[in-house]
């Protein structure tokens, strides 16, 4: 037979023990009101002693605070939220907060379920991965009854809300001109171009002015292919439409079809440049299973500089997002919301770091 849950120890237990009312033992260990010192010992070492624990629900209807940050992450086994969640958490412990942290799976549906749940729960704030720039106006409603919102990783379209995010386009095209300057014409991009409200890759790339682009309102993978975009025509290069391969999900074995359809292809390009880990997971797999060389066949590049990237042989040169310090940012700003910071919504871009190993071959043409 099951054993009987002990007994929870009530604050009422703990003001007798004291010595005072209910109430004052409620204040001292709730963290509201006034009580004097000597008070605040005697309820803290009649709580101690008898194992009390805080009930913070009940804390929460009386302050109005249930000192918890609730975060809506895309996929939380990815190393990118992992980072991300690291730091969220670091600074929000630093204060007192604790995280509910749910998973949208980059769902929609789940991420709007996910958030009214959070909403439900009473928590302080809300940091949140869209999943639909176009769609998640439902936020205006949170915010509106008052939970402070940050966006981290992509921005909703005119929504009033903080926000962090990383200089992708800047970050990629930096990347694209290295290898440019490094000699190479022929620079294929693999990339999930999973959502886009910009039409297809072919009438992106028939844009007259991607300058006039404005990054913000556009997924991260679009904002990366943005990037390769600039450094060509910066160059006065020419793109051609069938090095740039939209995998449509976020799926390496599907980003390793394309690449094996890519690279199988005449003429083939001499390097290739991804938009995401899992893009780089399944071009290394393709890579591999077509038995080519890095750098000697196919220099690589990749968005998103994981660990192994650092220990295979060659290194692969990449760009290293501050996850987390993206993360740290979002919970600074999320908790300067609830503490009653007031004034325009702010949107902190971030810069991303180019890491140059041995991945990328110089060619003849090298400028």
């Amino acid at each position: 037979m099951a054993e009987k849950r002990a007994k929870k120890t009530t604050i009422i237990e703990v003001a007798r023990l004291a010595g005072v009312s209910t109430a004052t033992a409620g204040r001292v260990l709730g963290g509201y009101g006034y009580a004097s010192q000597d008070i605040r010992e005697k309820v803290r070492a009649a709580a101690e002693s008898l194992g009390y624990r805080p009930n913070a629900l009940a804390r929460g209807l009386i302050t109005g605070q249930t000192q918890t940050i609730g975060v809506v992450a895309g996929d939380v086994e990815s190393p990118f939220y992992a980072s991300i969640l690291r730091g969220i958490a670091d600074v929000a412990r630093s204060k007192g907060f604790g995280l509910v942290v749910t998973n949208s799976d980059e769902i929609f549906q789940r991420e709007r379920e996910a958030v009214e749940l959070l909403v439900e729960k009473q928590v302080d704030g809300l940091i949140v991965t869209p999943s639909d720039l176009a769609s998640a106006r439902y936020l205006e409603s949170v915010i509106a009854s008052g939970c402070p919102v940050v966006q981290i990783d992509r921005v909703v379209q005119e929504l009033a809300a903080d926000a962090v995010t990383v200089d992708s386009t800047n970050a990629a095209r930096n990347c694209v001109a290295h290898l440019i300057r490094a000699g190479h014409r022929r620079i294929a991009m693999i990339a999930e171009l999973e959502r886009s409200d910009v039409g297809d890759v072919r009438s992106f790339l028939d844009r007259t002015s991607f300058s006039a682009t404005p990054p913000v309102s556009l997924y991260p993978s679009w904002q990366r292919l943005l990037g390769y975009l600039q450094a060509h025509r910066e160059a006065g290069l020419p793109v051609d439409p069938a090095l740039v391969r939209r995998v449509g999900s976020y799926s390496a074995v599907a980003a390793k079809e394309e690449t094996i359809d890519l690279l199988s292809g005449r003429p083939a390009p001499t390097a290739l440049f991804t938009a995401d880990g899992l893009m780089s997971a399944g071009v290394m797999d393709a890579v591999s299973a077509l038995r080519l060389d890095i750098p000697g066949d196919i220099s690589l590049a990749c968005f998103d500089d994981l660990d192994w990237m650092r220990f295979v042989r060659p290194g692969i040169t990449a760009i290293e997002q501050p996850l987390n310090e993206m993360g740290r940012a979002a919970a600074r700003l999320v908790l300067a919301r609830i503490g009653g910071e007031s004034g325009p919504p702010q949107h902190l871009v971030l810069p991303a770091r180019l890491s140059l190993r041995n991945s990328v071959r110089e060619l003849a043409e090298a400028v």
